[in-house]
């Protein structure tokens, strides 16, 4: 009896794989579908949140525009917070008086 061609290339290509390389496969098929499971729930809370994830926030407070900034970048976040450390409170509420009015401009 001869065998067809693609029964005996899958023969040759997809050997039974050993039990270490099962588990292997395995904990990838978790992670894909942990994360499909994740992807689905962050769209899912973004749409009950009426809004599109590639808006980036438009219509978000300053307060949460800064929370997400500190999320993403928190080196620049732990830089300022040291150079406000370093600078004292008297300078920083001195530059909080230049920058709040500046701030509330880019509000409007």
């Amino acid at each position: 009896m001869a065998t067809t061609p693609s029964s005996a290339a899958s023969q040759v290509l997809s050997p039974e794989p050993n039990a270490a390389q099962q588990r292997v496969i395995d904990r990838i098929a978790t992670q894909r579908e942990r994360l499909r499971a994740r992807r689905a729930a962050r769209a899912q809370a973004l749409a009950l949140a009426g809004r599109d994830p590639g808006l980036g926030g438009i219509d978000e407070s300053l307060v949460l525009r800064a929370a997400g900034f500190a999320r993403e970048h928190p080196v620049a976040v732990a830089a300022m917070a040291g150079v406000a450390l370093v600078a004292g409170p008297r300078r920083l509420i001195r530059w909080a008086g230049v920058a709040l009015p500046l701030l509330m401009r880019l509000k409007r």
